[in-house]
């Protein structure tokens, strides 16, 4: 859902890599200030913290990629998230470092930016002016973005992070087709209770999940069937 490779706008980012954003960014954008009940201001500033994190998670990807000599062909924006393509198949043991870098960035920036927000409360009188007062709740809106990104991307769930994790744990432990078919059946038994999970996170919380994990996928995988 939001996924597309219709590039509307390019530039080359940090350490040389091209980063081409997608049209349905904009989609996202627009949906998030037209549910955001008249706070135009503040949904923008969530719409731009939130695509922040997935870029920086996105180039912790390309670092790991780029660490091992294994050149990066682009990172991808779109309005379902992102990801780093490559310009070649990387090693089990090499992927290991790209797979794990994405949540280890995200960590990293929610305890950057947690610590910042910790220290600006150690001065209460710098929160009395209105424009550190707005810094300070958006170092906690970012803080927390990064965090629950970090926590939704280690999933054990096909094509996130914590799937891809889980099946290269899996590697070093079964032979290859073992591996696929445990992958397989934990990633379907997590499809399955997605739908129900993401219903009462709507009703409870208002959120609504963007991403959902493929069951036929899983269900191939578990069957030791290319996903």
């Amino acid at each position: 859902m939001l996924q597309d490779d219709n590039v509307i706008f390019s530039f080359t980012g940090p350490m040389g890599v091209r980063v081409d954003v997608g049209q349905t960014l904009g989609l996202l954008v627009a949906l998030l200030v037209i549910l955001s009940g008249g706070q135009l201001v503040h949904s923008l500033m969530f719409a731009a913290l939130l695509v922040l994190a997935i870029f920086l998670h996105e180039l912790g990807h390309a670092w790991g990629s780029l660490v091992q000599g294994i050149p990066v062909r682009r990172i991808m924006l779109h309005g379902g998230g992102g990801f780093c393509e490559r310009a070649r198949s990387a090693s089990a043991r090499e992927d290991e470092l790209i797979v794990a870098m994405g949540p280890i960035v995200n960590l990293a920036l929610w305890a950057l930016a947690s610590l910042a927000q910790w220290m600006m409360w150690q001065n209460p009188s710098l929160l009395l002016s209105p424009l550190m007062s707005q810094i300070y709740g958006y170092l906690g809106l970012f803080a927390f973005l990064n965090l629950a990104l970090f926590i939704f991307n280690l999933i054990p769930v096909q094509p996130l992070d914590g799937g891809k994790l889980f099946h290269l744990a899996m590697l070093r432990v079964l032979p290859q087709d073992a591996a696929q078919r445990v992958t397989g059946l934990i990633g379907l038994a997590l499809s399955i209770l997605w739908i129900p999970a993401a219903v009462v996170a709507y009703v409870n919380l208002g959120w609504i999940l963007f991403f959902i994990p493929s069951i036929p996928a899983h269900y191939r995988m578990a069957r030791g069937q290319l996903a």
